[in-house]
This record gives C-alpha cells, sequence and structure tokens, in this order.
C-alpha cells in the first residue's frame, strides 16, 4: 500500500481518481508504453456526474459518474471506491467539477472502448466524501462512533441508489481497485448486495501485520511505513485537496544513511511533523499482533460473497504480495458455488495496469505480460459477468513462472502435483536434497550481527523503496561476512518451486532476541549473454547496467525476528546461546531454477532499511533508545537432529 517508497508506493495512487492507473513520473521505471487513449476520447464519449449518495447513517459519499453518450443500450457500472480522491489529477493538483475530465476511464483502453458506466467514489471522511475515515475500516457491526460505517453497507447502499437513479443501466455491478483500493473492493463484497455480478480485488491490502504493509515476519517494514505515512495523511472532510502532498524531504540520496543516523524507531519517528506521525506512530507502536491489527483483517471476513471473483496480484509486489493469496485463500474457504479466481504474474506493485510488464530492473520476462494479462484474461472476466459474452472460461489459477517465462494454468493454488522436499545447508556452503553427514567438525556457521553496520538490501543508494529490490542482484551482500551462503552443484535438470517457501532453521545468538533473514536465489551461468535491452531509467532504479553473467537473482525474500517464533501475540526470549528451532512461511513463487543455474540460499540478522533494526535484545523496539542496540554472534546449525534448511514445493516431472 505504500508511497514514493515504495516510490513504489506513490503508486498508490495507482488508481488516479477516474480509476486510470496512474504512476507518478519517476516511478515508471518497469518500462511499457503509455496506452492511454486521449483526453478528449473520455469527453466525447461520456458525460460525467457528481452525487452526494446518501448512506443509511445520512453521511453522504462523493461519487462520480460517467455515462456513455450512446443510449442505444444498456451498461452495466464499473466501479472503484478510493481513499486517493476521485477529483481529476492535472499538473499536480486535483479539480473536482464536471468540466474536468480524466485522459481514461476503466482498468484499460478495452474497457473504455466497450462502454460502461464508471463509477469512482471517495470512501467514507476521504477527500469530498462526508463521515469520519479510519485506516482498514475494521468490518465490525456494532460500537460505530458518529460518522463511522462498514464498507460493505456503503457499497450496499451506493448500488441501491445507482440501479435507481442513473438510467440506462443493465442492473449489474462491477468493481475493481488496485492496493488500498483492492482493500476497498474486498471489504465491498461482504455479504454482497445481489447485484455485484464481479469484482476483482487487486493487490488488494488485507492483514497489515501478517506479511503484508506493515510487518513481515514480525518485523517492521521501516522504509515503505516512513515513506507512505510521510504523505498519507488524514483531513477534515469533505474538502479537496489542491495539490498532492508530495514525497518526504531526507535531505539526502541515501535512505541507508538517513536511518542508520538515528537508528530507533523513536527518533526517526521525531523527524516527521503532527500530521505525518498521526498515522506512522501506531503502526510501529502495535508491534504484537494485538487488536488494533486483528479488527483489521479483512481476510476473517470475506463470506457470503455472491460475485464472482478475480484476485491480482505480482510475484514482485513490495508491498501486497501476501494479500491476493490470503485473499483468494478466504474466499475459497468461506464462500461456494461462484467463481473465485487467482492471477499472479511477474510484476511490482500495480506493474499489471500501467507498464507492459517485460522487464524488472535487469530481469527480462520474455513477453509483455501486462499487456496479455489486460486483453486476454481481466477484460473477458468482466465482459462475460456483466456483458454475458461468451469468454473462454478461465483456470482457478493462471499464474506466470519465472524463470522459464511462461503462463500456467492451474485447477487450484498451489499446484496439487507439487511435492515437498527439503533443501539442506551443508558444509563450506553446500546446499543439497540430502541431510549433511556429520564430519566430526563444528557443525554450525557463525557470523557477527552488528547493528551499526547493518546488512542493505540493495547494492545503491537510494530513497523510498526501489520496486526492482525483489529480483535484484545479491552478489554485493554474498561477499559480505555478515551473511552465510549456500550454493547448489550446477543444475543438470530444471527445478521448479512453487508455493510456499519454508524456513526451518535451528540457531542460537548471544543476544536475547535476533532477525533471521532468509533469501532464496538464482544464480545465472557465468557465460549467460546479456540479450536484454537497456531498462528503462528512473529515480528508483540504479544507474549502472549489470552483467548478467553470475547474476544471483532474488526469487524470495522474507525476515523473521526470533521473538515472535511462537506467536505473533506473546514474544518470547531467546535463551543466550541455546539451539533453537525457527521455522516461518515466506510468500509464494512459481518459479524455474534453469538447468546450468544454481540455487542459494543466504542467511543474515538485518535487512536494513527495508526493515527496522533489531536491538538484538529482548525489549520493546518501539521504545528502543540507540543505546540499547548490540552487537550479538549469530549461528545456524548443520548438525544430526539440527538439519536446517529451506522446506519447499517441486513439481513432478
Amino acid at each position: 500500500m505504500f508511497s514514493q517508497l515504495k516510490k513504489i508506493l506513490l503508486i498508490f495512487a495507482i488508481i488516479s481518481t477516474q480509476g486510470t492507473p496512474v504512476f507518478a513520473a519517476s516511478n515508471s521505471a518497469t518500462g511499457g508504453e503509455n496506452t492511454e487513449p486521449p483526453a478528449s476520447t473520455v469527453r466525447e464519449n461520456y458525460t460525467k456526474f457528481e452525487y452526494k449518495i446518501p448512506m443509511r447513517d445520512g453521511t453522504r459519499l462523493f461519487t462520480v459518474v460517467y455515462v456513455p453518450k450512446d443510449r442505444k443500450k444498456n451498461y452495466p457500472f464499473l466501479m472503484v471506491r478510493t481513499p486517493y480522491g476521485t477529483g481529476v489529477f492535472q499538473n499536480d493538483e486535483s479539480h473536482y467539477g464536471v468540466d474536468f475530465y480524466p485522459k481514461s476511464l476503466g482498468p484499460s483502453k478495452d474497457f473504455e472502448s466497450s462502454g460502461y458506466i464508471f463509477v469512482n467514489q471517495d470512501v467514507r471522511g476521504r477527500y469530498m466524501s462526508e463521515g469520519k475515515w479510519q485506516e482498514m475500516t475494521p468490518h465490525v457491526n456494532s460500537q460505530l462512533q458518529p460518522g463511522e460505517g462498514i464498507e460493505s453497507n456503503d457499497m450496499h447502499d451506493t448500488v441501491d441508489w445507482l440501479l435507481k437513479n442513473i438510467p440506462g443501466n443493465n442492473g449489474k455491478v462491477g468493481i475493481w481497485g488496485i492496493s488500498y483500493p483492492g482493500f476497498y473492493t474486498s471489504a465491498s463484497i461482504i455479504d454482497s448486495h445481489p447485484a455485484i455480478k464481479a469484482a476483482s480485488p487487486q493487490a488488494p491490502v488485507t492483514d497489515l501485520f501478517m506479511g503484508d504493509d506493515s510487518y513481515h515476519g514480525g518485523a517492521f517494514m521501516l522504509a515503505a511505513n516512513f515513506d507512505f505515512y510521510s504523505s498519507f495523511t488524514t483531513e477534515k472532510n469533505p474538502t479537496p485537496l489542491p495539490k498532492s502532498l508530495g514525497s518526504f524531504d531526507y535531505g539526502t540520496k541515501d535512505a541507508y544513511q538517513y536511518f542508520l543516523k538515528y537508528q530507533s524507531l523513536k527518533k526517526i519517528a521525531a523527524q516527521l511533523n503532527d500530521n505525518q506521525r498521526e498515522l506512522f506512530v501506531p503502526n510501529f507502536e502495535h508491534n504484537t499482533y494485538d487488536e488494533y491489527w486483528k479488527s483489521r483483517n479483512i481476510a476473517t471476513h470475506l463470506k457470503n460473497i455472491k460475485a464472482a471473483v478475480l484476485t491480482v496480484g505480482g510475484w514482485f509486489d513490495a508491498e501486497d504480495v501476501h494479500g491476493p493469496v490470503a485473499t483468494y485463500d478466504s474466499i475459497k474457504a468461506n464462500n461456494k458455488g461462484n467463481f473465485n479466481g487467482l492471477v499472479l504474474g511477474p510484476w511490482v506493485h500495480g506493474g499489471w495496469a500501467g507498464a507492459d510488464g517485460k522487464m524488472i530492473g535487469d530481469v527480462d520476462f520474455g513477453s509483455k505480460t501486462s499487456e496479455y494479462y489486460r486483453k486476454n484474461i481481466l477484460f473477458p472476466f468482466f465482459e462475460h459477468y456483466l456483458k454475458g459474452v461468451d469468454a473462454k472460461p478461465l483456470a482457478e489459477a493462471t499464474v506466470f513462472e519465472t524463470g522459464t517465462n511462461v503462463w500456467r494454468e492451474y485447477a487450484s493454488w498451489p499446484p496439487q502435483q507439487a511435492q515437498n522436499k527439503t533443501l539442506y545447508f551443508g558444509a563450506d556452503g553446500s546446499l543439497s536434497w540430502t541431510q549433511p553427514s556429520s564430519t566430526g567438525a563444528a557443525a554450525y556457521d557463525e557470523y557477527v550481527s552488528d547493528p551499526q553496520k547493518p546488512v542493505p538490501y540493495i547494492s545503491y543508494v537510494a530513497t523510498g523503496v526501489p520496486r526492482e529490490y525483489m529480483v535484484s542482484d545479491q552478489r554485493f551482500a554474498s561477499t559480505r561476512p555478515d551473511v552465510l551462503v549456500y550454493q547448489s552443484e550446477v543444475l543438470e535438470e530444471d527445478v521448479t518451486l512453487v508455493g510456499a517457501v519454508v524456513p526451518k532453521l535451528f540457531v542460537s545468538s548471544t543476544g536475547t532476541d535476533a532477525d533471521w533473514v532468509v533469501k532464496l536465489i538464482d544464480v545465472y551461468p557465468s557465460d549467460f549473454p546479456d540479450e536484454h535491452a537497456p531498462r528503462a531509467r528512473g529515480h528508483d532504479v540504479p544507474p549502472p547496467i549489470v552483467t548478467m553473467a553470475g547474476y544471483q537473482q532474488l526469487v524470495r525474500g522474507e525476515p523473521m525476528r526470533a521473538k515472535f517464533r511462537h506467536s505473533f501475540e506473546h514474544p518470547e526470549p531467546l535463551v543466550p546461546d541455546q539451539v533453537t528451532p525457527l521455522t516461518y512461511k515466506m510468500p509464494d513463487i512459481n518459479h524455474t531454477f534453469r538447468r546450468g543455474h544454481r540455487i542459494m540460499v543466504q542467511v543474515q540478522s538485518s535487512w536494513f532499511p527495508l526493515v527496522d533494526l533489531n536491538p538484538q535484545q529482548f525489549l520493546d523496539i518501539a521504545k528502543a533508545n540507540p543505546e540499547d542496540f548490540h552487537k550479538a554472534t549469530q549461528r545456524v546449525y548443520r548438525a544430526p537432529g539440527q538439519y536446517s534448511g529451506i522446506a519447499v514445493q517441486v513439481m513432478a516431472k
């Protein structure tokens, strides 16, 4: 859900107020042409209306409706609900009024050409809508304060009003949205209005603490949260914001050194003003899975959904890689009878909407995957369920297999034919499918983790979170003394891994808490050809074009804060120097390590400033002072009965 940082995150503005995918100029580094039609086509073919639609409690929600001028037939509604404002953004200004038209409507040009009644709504308490805004609106049915609401109720009341008051509709409604609007899509279809026939939550924010925007493995996602909440604040409503809030001024291009200077979270937060701290501080102060987070987990409430659902996500989405699979799983468990599909492609946050999807950084996926998805998956989905257009039935899971760079269709996700196997860490940095034999030597590897010299997550200077980090070259890390490296022999045949990656470690620390970051890496051959075209340039992409020979491509990485090894609600300290089992689940992958490549695993105890620093003492990190951060010696064991490795699912030949 995050911004510049994300300069990944401003991509949160991935939905223009008119439902059009819009990227900040500095975020266009994924490549691809802008396929938006000229602004005149919207004005020529659609009439814009603005309404304040009353909800059941009297709160009025500001809603923009674009109606086709061709009245020879009836059209379905296609709706976006957003906290980012439905005003048309021009020259960094937000314009409300029926005379301002966007450049395009809907998820792609095909939708605008086909004809829909496009609806865009400021959610409760944002921009021109009345009421009280709540982050990740808790889905509760009691104890509502004045002005608060429930998203599914607001959607129900809006649909009722639209059906009765907008002529020329065919009685069917679709809803979609990316990132935060993806959350509103999911929340809007709970106990859904029967007229809602199709929904597509895309990169939906789902459970902020459990592997989503705010925490991964109990570790706070520092750079992303700082960057987003320094520009995304609450405001008094109803009032349009005339200008974008912009991004935080670090006063430097080097976020690593900026955050290291302050080190502790409370000192970092002190650099923000009161409005910026309003949402940032509660995120790091609520650093266990308490009721604050539980009430904001929309996945547990995804029930009584009557619409066909197509959930969309990206393998390399730095914000919401967890949300799509969690949403798909929950809908599948709690709803029967309706189509529940999942699409996962080789994309960054929202990359399927505005770019061509051919490259991220230096990694080439061989085709314009985003264009394929928009034309062959998303558009036919809505055309079928909202207009009755015949289309090839979608598979339950349509996923892109990186490495081989092909689309796969499966009856479920993960595919049932996958087999469970384990890659074991061995002596001298080896990695294999067989448990290492005992040699009598010390059966562990160790390193010193120093919070004053944390392992960076990228090899270059940047602020925010460069989106390409999720496929970036890890050679810079593999040479550090505080990073353990395990590598397989050269593969004699392709190996395809699907589903979750599960580190199963035996560890010890001289401290009473520690982070363990595990990275799964694809090592390219030393003679790999550099045939890819130069990548698009941008503020968040490193300037040099590196050679792909020997490239160590990050496939998946994830931290785990050891004090949460038994429970995210009730942390427990480590016993210094005591061997402790540590198992956790990393987000899903679908990647083929090609013949001639190697599989590598790196293990480290910091990933900065992507993840906040661990003092390596058992304490409330939100209250830690700089003097509380200490060095610790970390060990990873590979002895009999203490075999460390990663559990994976391998596709059968």
